[in-house]
């Protein structure tokens, strides 16, 4: 065999910065890990939230050519579909996490109800600043629904794996129980 070629000390350093910010089960709580989360999917919330309701590069103001208070952008009606698309999917997303983080918690209620109508914000400014022609609302509702039907998806997956692998083992413990009756009648 060939000798290695000694990794550069430079791609060692950065694989160890790399490592060493990421979650450790040994030396991170769970508690530090979801503040983390929290913090990082408000953030994500607070500039998705902002970009929904001042779109990039802003509204037309009174015009003869266009509609006062729609976005500018959305004259390129794909690469603004684009943004609406991911900028929805961001929000509804970040919005799933701290709701899920924060169950349990006091004021969840609170917390449920002000999401609820965060979610009615944002989407009434995205249909007052969006032309009718250029958008399809429904694929925008879809999108918003990705995240809970896919964290939904998961659990319901996860309790049918539950209750198929204990209908497995309680059919084991039942062929064990069997044999060892008949190895006790022989």
């Amino acid at each position: 065999m060939a000798p290695q070629a000694p990794k550069p000390k430079n791609a060692e350093r950065s694989i160890s910065w790399f490592k060493r910010f990421q979650y450790d089960k040994e030396r991170d709580s769970p508690s530090d890990a979801r503040n983390v989360l929290l913090v990082i999917a408000t953030l994500i919330a607070a500039v998705t939230f902002q970009a929904g309701v001042n779109p990039p590069g802003g509204v037309w103001q009174d015009n003869k050519n266009h509609a006062a208070g729609s976005a500018i952008y959305s004259s390129q009606t794909r690469p603004y579909y684009v943004f609406l698309i991911s900028n929805t999917l961001a929000f509804s997303a970040s919005l799933l996490v701290i709701t899920s983080l924060t169950y349990r918690f006091p004021f969840h209620f609170e917390i449920w109800v002000a999401t609820a109508s965060m979610m009615i914000t944002y989407a009434s400014a995205i249909f007052a600043v969006t032309p009718h022609a250029s958008v399809h609302f429904c694929y925008l509702l879809i999108t918003a629904a990705v995240p809970f039907v896919t964290r939904f998806l998961i659990q319901v997956l996860k309790k049918f794996r539950k209750s198929k692998k204990r209908a497995w083992s309680n059919k084991l413990s039942t062929y064990e129980e069997v044999d060892e009756q008949t190895d006790q009648h022989v």
